[in-house]
């Protein structure tokens, strides 16, 4: 049967062509079979039913859907029922529910080779084939099965033919699969849908487009047969509700149109199904799933797969295990889920359940996720546009969700070749391993072998075997790199985030369902961002209460060992909120959607405002770890790669914001966080993989508050630093009950908090900006900088005082170096360029980001301890009470210069810093056990005071400009950067503390000597340039001619010559017999400290340090008792001044300024043996402070003397107790209040780059001036300027002798080690001096450096290997074998430490000693080829307008004598020619010693002593020029005052029997100062100091001791020892001159001995010239040669029957009254003391009381 359709159909044509479709053939049936029966059972009144059977068979079925086609039907149908009534139509149906109730029927249909087509004349045609159509049906069942079914459309009509295939062979189908069947039960109203394998599904937007009009054209012919055959029914459905079902018209009459209220069950089962979409041309996404299962019982669904995979373009990218959703009225489950939230008011509601047994993401490497995954976008809003126009949103509650996941696991893949690049490196290095030990069997064998055959093994066949060695290494290194994934695959993970037990809950509820309501809700979350006035728009709004758990949470990258996050037991509860805004026009892409011919390309209208997030979570965390380190860089740079392939860049052309200002436009609210333990793990080292070099935050029970802007974290805090050695786990740092909050202020143009204002615009709708800007949609909202403050405050109010700890060892403070260093490194770019495609601007780091950063620390008490090594030898300990620190830091980013883009140059600086501290004490701590013990940290302990004070305050301020230092200046105190003032400062300096400080020193200084030794710079500038003298030349010549601008102060001429102008005086003052000096009224003024020290060039006020009532303890080491020094007020000052130019060179001067006032020096009269055990004396405050109004109504105040010298005052060795309280002993004051000024000043070439620009340089002198050698060196010379104006002194012996122990073991004291490393340092010099090629020394450096190096590789080894054993005892800790490994590596690594210290104490010699010599060969070369460059390195003066010393007795009250220095001044001025002036004025001494001419009191220098001095040579020290000049001098001596002198400042001496050799011994005398001592002598020496009289040994202690009395040597002394100890003890005087000096000598002896009275004598001017003699050997041969003149005048003054002119001037002045008989009777006198005097003395009278001893 055949049926044609169209205007041609009449025409007759030939047969149907088997197996095609002609195009207008309406209905072809190539055969039909219909057979049937019906049985009516007999009788009205029978039980039976009526039975109906048909079997029908149809082949070759084509049916064609046409506009044509409905046409002609219609016309047809119209003609076949002219009159038919809208009465009569109804009717037929009515009997078939009736006959349903009573008959049984049974219908069974075969169709074969079905073709359904639709034909359109715009869109071509679509094709419907099924191979096979089974229908079996029944009464109670129905059952339609299809076999081979496809859909297909033939877009363009291009033959008259349609081939009619079967399914499979159907080309491109859009739908294929190879069985489907249906099957409803009437029963029980449900239908079962199966669905074969190899369902297959093939969309694009184009063939939705094709269908969706094919759909149309046949719903349109639908609607035309209705209205013709006058059907009244419902309107049918809009297009676009029925565009979802394209194969609708193929499906047969369901029976579901049952009673509407009556639900179908529906249940299907799919084997496999493949659904491919294409987005674009070139963008598809695939699904995949394995035996579906979907049911549905009443409003119930569920669904199951097994197997779910989802791709993105020919990428698996979506895995899903176990999957199962379902749709639930209601679930108890949920109903407990919402019992914790009492602001929910739904009981109730729907839900979707979806669990997953596992869900895989895998992200290939470089793959842009976001491209395709925005085109789906687009196509889903298309669809949506196209279907869905104008449906008004449901107002029902959505469901509740639930999500169980039991494995989630997302992975970013790595690169391929990175990964194969890394294995073979690891490959590389074993095999390096494994082929060193093949040589070592081989070497072995060798050696084996010619121990065996001897000179017989050929050495060609030692040379194959080495080779046939290499050989075999290439074949196993190649072998093993083919199977090197052949046991174990390829890693490929670039990053892995897993979870596992994941539990979301989602619950919707009526409070917060509508635009209004989440609107509130959203204004409650973010109450801190102001809304827009006229409101909001929402394009998607939703909020839900939800509620989450993990048990673990895991993050790692590539196959590092540790973890990047690591968090376990998390569970999540709060509220969270999604909204987007609707965009304004021009805040609106169009994404163009390409469906081709005839419909074009589709516009589609993307909304570009972002969907952002609010929230307000809480959460409990059991475990939260993070590790993170510089080493992870390069990794995460590629992660970073990845995450930007995930989310499309805005269309906006605005820059991209950062991180940091993205996550405050997208997420908004607040975080609680309660973690149980939580760790920050900061990686140290370089490598990836190491897990035991970090240091190790660890917070316990900590409260985490993230909040817009702040982040709190409450809890305890300890910083522990792990490593693998004995410091591991080291808690440095413990902060109990912590609270630390971080303030974020974000510098924008706008509001920080004001996201919504943010409007993104389309690139068609930007405005123009002016040439040379950028436009910027987030312009306000952006931040231009960040103010980080940081505050932790370790205060908690009414509770106890928590007590933070600090322990440091000085390896920890080495690792933190290390540890700053590799985290403050560069890192490098990776994956960056045009190599790599990736041009994109560098992003900015977050570090660069902060403009300010503060820093602020509340602590009610802090513990500091400082160790120099893990056996606790040496440390310090610091106490204080409560404290307040607060910092304040900018940085500023400079670029750097250039045409290459670099990183800017980040330079922080310290604008505040304000600190508060209480109760401060230090003490210093040292182990009693032995050094060499590694013992525990609870060894026992000794602690000694260092210092302690009441408060400290510190504040610094940022440098003020030039207006507020005029304003500074003119009114307030000057303004200085650094200001620290310290109250009630006391501090002990013993020699208990003298030993701890040293050896922390010493250990501090062999630590920074060993790295500088070993670092590159070592040997760097060892090698001397041989033209380098011409260029010094040069510069000497120009210096010459330009004299230096000074720019101190003007003095005079002879103050601003100093030295220079005293040493011309003196040469041309040398025809006269006696020395006067100029006038000394202005000494103080014309020091050059003082006169440098000026304030008008001052450029920066840099630091000023108070000290209020301070004061400190002394302690000597052989006397008993303390020394106490005190200052009511001191002050220490430095300034930086201007650079200025210095010759031809500009330097920078920086001035030190100390000022002291209130200061006095107090001692201890007797000893306290006791005093050292039960606490330290301290003056009260009240004896400290500035002179007060005394109370007299104190017992107390009476019975002290005030403020004078020689008092006593009481003491306390309590803080806070007074000495009314305790019953302490009193101390002597022995030098009343006074006041001292020192200045130091320095310069230095350091410069800052912008000041040296602004300095001019000096113009050139017009003609070349002759300048003086010494004032040459006055234009920057540093210099050190002591002043004392006005002391009162009064000691007894004991405290004068306490005043030498402090001062020779406490201030000048030299550690022994110290001074037996010059010894080694000494003898190398000489060994270069001696050696033939010194050059050839600097291969010994090199090898010892290299052999250091491995000692200090050694000692870390051993140290891992002992860690490893430590941590192995742990769990095993009776293990015999590893403690005894344990106990041998312990003594293995002290004795490389010890080989260590040894080899770093000669390498830092020999490298000193090294350049030393090449700078000193320099020196010489141009001493002897050019001109002399005189350089001063230093100056040092000392001044004392007046100063009076009461030398008392042992009870410190009576007096003995006393001593007057006015205007004392010492000049030091080191160099290569620096000279030493000591120049005392004559009105210094009185009544023993004092000028002979009154008149010169006060107005000359009664002492002078100059000194020039050249660099030692060859260890001999050499004086160049040495002169002493002394004024005429009147000396009033008695025996009695001389033995008491001699009795204070040399107790227990016994000055009557003490011998000295005669002149004929110092004739034995050689230049070594060696001299020949009797035995008796050095035993009668020995017993003359006597035993315990260790108070007689002061200053000048070994300067009397001859060399004799030293011990034997214990080593045999060779060449070099005997040079050191001559150069030792000799000094090289080039010129020696003591002018002649006038004496007036008056003596009393005892009773029976002669006086004396009025001797004139004179001493004469003795000169030496080239004499290399020790001091000794000088002293000699100035007493020798005074005794030689001396004697003949003593002879002569003694025969002279009348005294001088001189003499008799004076006797008439002082005895007026006598007259003449008094002068006779002193002739007489006269005559019997000659006799007397002669006799007595023979050949040396003078030797009795001056120049010797009685003998």
């Amino acid at each position: 049967m055949c049926w044609r359709v169209g205007n041609d159909s009449h025409i007759q044509r030939a047969p149907h062509p088997p197996n095609m479709h002609v195009w207008g053939e309406a209905l072809i049936l190539d055969s039909f079979n219909l057979q049937g029966s019906y049985n009516q059972p007999l009788g009205m009144s029978s039980a039976q039913a009526d039975t109906l059977f048909l079997d029908c068979t149809i082949q070759g079925l084509q049916v064609e859907s046409s506009d044509t086609c409905t046409k002609c039907l219609s016309r047809v149908l119209s003609l076949l029922h002219p009159g038919a009534s809208q009465a009569e139509l109804p009717v037929e149906p009515a009997p078939s529910p009736g006959e349903s109730a009573g008959l049984l029927w049974k219908v069974d249909l075969k169709v074969e080779d079905v073709n359904l087509f639709t034909l359109s004349s715009l869109v071509g045609a679509s094709e419907v084939r099924l191979d096979t159509l089974t229908a079996l049906g029944s009464a109670e069942s129905c059952t339609v099965s299809v076999q081979g079914m496809a859909l297909a459309l033939v877009k363009n009509i291009s033959e008259k033919m349609q081939p009619c295939c079967k399914a499979p062979a159907i080309r491109c189908p859009i739908l294929k699969l190879s069985m489907l069947s249906f099957t409803y039960h009437s029963s029980i109203h449900s239908l079962e849908v199966q669905c074969g394998e190899g369902l297959t599904l093939l969309w694009s937007p184009p063939d939705h487009m094709y269908l969706y009009e094919h759909v149309l054209a046949t719903l349109q012919c639908r609607e035309m047969l209705q209205c013709t055959l006058g059907q009244w029914s419902a309107p049918s459905l809009p297009p676009e509700r029925q565009a979802a079902e394209p194969e609708s018209p193929s499906e047969p009459p369901s029976p579901a149109q049952g009673p509407p209220k009556r639900v179908l069950n529906l249940t299907l089962e799919m084997s496999s199904a493949k659904a491919t979409a294409f987005v674009s041309e070139a963008s598809y996404l695939s699904l995949v799933a394995e035996r579906v299962s979907v049911s549905r019982h009443g409003s119930a669904l569920h669904a199951y797969c097994p197997e779910l995979a989802a791709g993105f373009d020919r990428h698996s990218i979506f895995s899903f295990k176990e999957v199962e959703v379902q749709l639930l009225p209601e679930l108890e489950e949920m109903i407990l889920h919402r019992s914790p939230f009492p602001t929910l008011r739904t009981l109730r509601n729907r839900v979707w359940a979806f669990s997953f047994a596992s869900i895989v993401i895998e992200l290939p490497y470089q793959y842009d996720f976001s491209r395709t995954l925005d085109e789906a976008v687009g196509v889903q809003k298309w669809l949506k546009s196209l279907h869905r126009r104008d449906r008004p949103p449901s107002p029902a509650l959505p469901p509740d969700l639930l999500l169980k996941v039991q494995h989630f696991s997302w992975v970013f893949l790595d690169d391929v070749f990175e990964v194969k690049l890394r294995d073979n490196y690891e490959l590389m290095k074993d095999e390096s391993k494994e082929s060193a030990k093949r040589l070592q069997l081989l070497d072995a064998k060798v050696a084996a072998l010619r121990k065996q055959h001897g000179e017989l093994l050929p050495a060609r066949k030692i040379e194959e075997l080495y080779a046939s060695l290499e050989r075999k290494n290439i074949e196993i290194y190649i072998q093993r790199s083919r199977r090197l994934y052949a046991n174990m695959p390829m890693r490929k993970a670039l990053l892995t985030w897993t979870l596992s037990s994941l539990e979301l809950v989602a619950l919707a509820d009526e409070s917060f369902h509508g635009v209004e309501r989440v609107l509130e809700q959203m204004r409650d979350l973010d109450s801190v961002s102001p809304f827009p006035p006229e409101g909001l728009e929402l394009v998607t709004q939703w909020c839900r209460m939800l509620k989450g758990s993990v048990k673990t949470f895991f993050v790692r990258i590539r196959d590092y060992p540790r973890y990047l996050f690591e968090i376990r037991a998390w569970q999540l509860s709060g509220r969270l909120i999604g909204t987007e805004q609707s965009g304004q026009a021009c805040s609106r892409r169009r994404q163009l959607l390409k469906l081709g011919a005839p419909w074009g390309d589709a516009a589609v209208q993307r909304n570009m405002p972002p969907l952002k997030f609010y929230h307000d979570f809480r959460s409990e965390i059991l475990q939260y770890t993070i590790v993170w380190g510089p080493c992870w860089d390069p990794a995460w740079t590629l992660i970073g790669q990845s995450v930007d392939l995930l989310t499309k860049a805005s269309a906006d052309p605005s820059p991209s914001l950062p991180w940091w200002d993205k996550s405050r436009l997208l997420f908004h609210g607040d975080w609680h966080l309660d973690i149980e333990q939580a760790n920050l793990h900061q990686l140290a080292t370089e490598d990836p993989y190491n897990t035991t070099e970090n240091m190790h935050w660890e917070w316990s029970h900590l409260a985490f508050l993230w909040r817009p802007g702040q982040f709190v974290f409450k809890g305890d805090l300890d910083i522990n630093v792990r490593t693998a050695s004995k410091y591991d786990d080291c808690c440095f740092l413990h902060l109990p009950e912590l609270c630390m909050t971080l303030d974020l202020q974000w510098l924008c143009h706008g509001n920080p908090h004001d996201h919504h204002s943010v409007v993104l615009r389309s690139p068609e709708f930007v405005p123009e900006v002016p040439v040379g800007q950028h436009h910027d949609s987030y312009r306000a909202f952006r931040s231009e900088n960040l103010n980080l403050s940081i505050r932790m405050d370790l205060t908690r109010p009414g509770g106890e005082l928590s007590q933070p700890r600090i322990l440091l060892y000085s390896s920890t403070l080495r690792w933190m170096q290390n540890f700053w260093a590799t985290w403050t490194s560069v890192t490098r770019p990776v994956c960056r360029g045009k190599l790599f495609s990736n041009m994109k601007p560098s992003r900015k780091k977050l570090g660069q980001h902060y403009k300010q950063l503060s820093y602020t620390a509340l602590f009610p008490q802090l513990q500091v301890h400082y160790w120099a090594s893990f056996a606790q030898q040496r440390g310090i300990q610091l106490e204080c009470g409560q404290g307040h620190i607060f910092t304040r830091g900018t940085q500023r980013l400079i670029p750097q210069a250039g045409t290459v883009m670099r990183r800017l140059i980040s330079e922080w600086s310290i604008t505040q810093m304000v600190s508060d501290l209480s109760f401060v004490t230090v003490h210093l701590m040292a182990s009693t056990c032995d050094e060499s013990a590694d013992h525990q940290l609870g060894s026992l302990v000794k602690k000694t005071h260092l210092l302690s004070l009441s408060s400290l305050t510190y504040q610094r301020h940022s440098n003020r400009t030039a207006e507020e230092e005029l304003t500074m200046r003119d009114g307030a105190d000057a303004f200085h950067t650094h200001q620290l003032q310290l109250v009630d400062l006391r501090a002990s300096w013993t020699t208990t503390n003298r030993d701890i400080a040293f050896g922390l020193y010493d250990g501090y200084k062999k630590a920074a000597v060993l790295k500088r030794n070993l670092s590159t710079e070592a040997l760097k500038g060892l090698k001397i340039d041989t033209q380098l003298q011409a260029k010094k030349l040069k510069r000497r010549l120009l210096s010459a001619t330009l004299p230096p601008q000074r720019v101190t102060g003007t003095t005079s001429e002879r103050g601003s010559s100093g030295g220079a102008y005293m040493l011309q005086k003196l040469i041309e003052e040398t025809d006269k017999f006696v020395v006067f000096t100029e006038e000394e009224s202005g000494a103080s003024e014309q020091l050059c400290g003082i006169a440098a020290c000026q304030t008008d060039d001052i450029f920066t006020r840099n630091c000023l340090v108070e000290l209020v009532n301070c004061q400190m303890v002394l302690r000597g080491a052989e006397t008993e008792g303390c020394v106490i020094v005190s200052a009511a007020k001191a002050q220490l000052l430095q300034c930086l001044h201007h650079p200025a130019w210095y010759g031809d060179t500009l330097k920078q001067k920086t001035s030190w300024t100390c000022l002291l006032d209130g200061m006095q020096y107090f001692a201890t009269t007797e000893s306290s043996p006791a005093e050292r055990e039960d606490g330290q004396l301290w003056l009260e405050v009240k004896n400290i402070e500035e002179h007060r109004q005394r109370s007299l109504d104190s017992v107390q105040e009476l019975m002290e003397s005030g403020q004078a010298v020689g008092g006593m005052v009481s003491t306390t060795t309590d803080w806070n107790h007074p000495s009314e309280a305790q019953q302490t002993q009193q101390v002597q004051r022995i030098i009343s209040r006074c006041s001292c000024r020192m200045y130091y000043i320095s310069y230095s070439h350091d410069i800052d780059p912008e000041l040296a620009t602004q300095i001019k340089p000096p113009d050139a002198p017009a003609e070349q001036e002759k300048e003086d050698l010494l004032k040459k060196q006055e234009g920057a010379v540093d210099t050190f300027t002591l002043i004392h104006h006005d002391l009162e002194i009064s000691t007894n012996p004991a405290q004068y002798a306490m005043i030498l122990d402090i001062v020779n073991n406490l201030l000048l004291h030299v550690e022994p080690k110290r001074k037996e490393h010059s010894e080694k340092k000494q003898r190398v010099r000489f060994q270069l001096e001696i050696s033939s090629n010194p050059e050839e020394q600097r291969s010994s450096i090199l090898h010892l450096q290299e052999a250091v190096r491995q000692h200090v590789a050694q000692i870390r080894q051993l140290e891992k290997q002992m860690y490893s054993i430590m941590k192995s005892l742990q769990d095993d800790s009776k293990n015999e074998n590893l403690l005894e490994l344990n106990q041998k590596l312990q003594l293995q690594l002290s004795q490389e430490k010890a080989n260590l210290q040894l080899e770093s104490e000669e390498l830092n010699i020999l490298i000193r000693c090294f350049k030393d010599f090449q700078l000193q060969r320099a020196n010489k070369m141009e001493l002897r080829k050019q001109l002399e460059d005189v350089r001063v390195a230093r100056r040092t003066e000392f001044y004392f307008a007046q100063a009076r010393w009461r030398l008392t007795e042992e009870d410190g009250q009576l007096g003995i004598a006393e001593l007057e220095l006015q205007r004392f001044l010492y000049s030091k001025v080191p160099g290569p020619l620096g000279p030493h002036h000591l120049c005392i004025p004559i009105s210094a001494l009185q009544v023993v010693l004092r000028p002979q001419s009154s008149c010169q009191s006060g107005r000359q220098l009664a002492l002078r002593i100059f000194s020039k001095v050249r660099p030692p040579v060859g260890g001999i020290s050499i004086k160049e020029h040495f002169e002493v000049n002394v004024v005429p001098l009147t000396i009033q001596l008695t025996h009695q005052f001389f033995h008491r002198m001699m009795g204070f400042f040399f107790p227990g001496r016994n000055v009557e029997e003490e011998e000295v050799g005669d002149e004929e011994d110092k004739s034995k005398l050689v230049t070594t100062g060696m001299p020949v001592v009797k035995p008796r002598q050095l035993i009668v020496a020995e017993d003359s100091l006597g035993p315990g009289k260790g108070v007689a040994q002061g200053l000048n202690r070994t300067s009397g001791v001859r060399r004799s009395f030293r011990k034997a040597p214990e080593h045999p002394v060779d060449d070099i020892d005997k040079m050191k100890e001559r150069a030792a003890m000799n000094n090289s005087f080039i010129y020696i001159k003591i002018p002649q000096v006038p004496l007036c000598v008056s003596y009393k002896g005892e009773k029976n001995s002669v006086d004396w009275g009025d001797l004139n004598l004179v001493l004469p001017c003795l000169e030496y010239h080239n004499n290399t003699w020790t001091w000794l050997d000088f002293a000699m041969a100035v007493k020798r040669d005074s005794r030689k003149a001396l004697v003949a005048q003593v002879i002569k003054e003694k025969l002279r029957l009348k005294p001088a002119a001189g003499t008799e001037a004076r006797g008439k002045l002082e005895n007026k009254s006598d007259g003449t008989i008094q002068q006779q009777q002193q002739e007489e006198d006269e005559k019997a003391r000659l006799l007397i005097g002669l006799s007595v003395g023979e050949k040396n009278p003078s030797k009795k009381s001056i120049f010797g001893r009685r003998k």
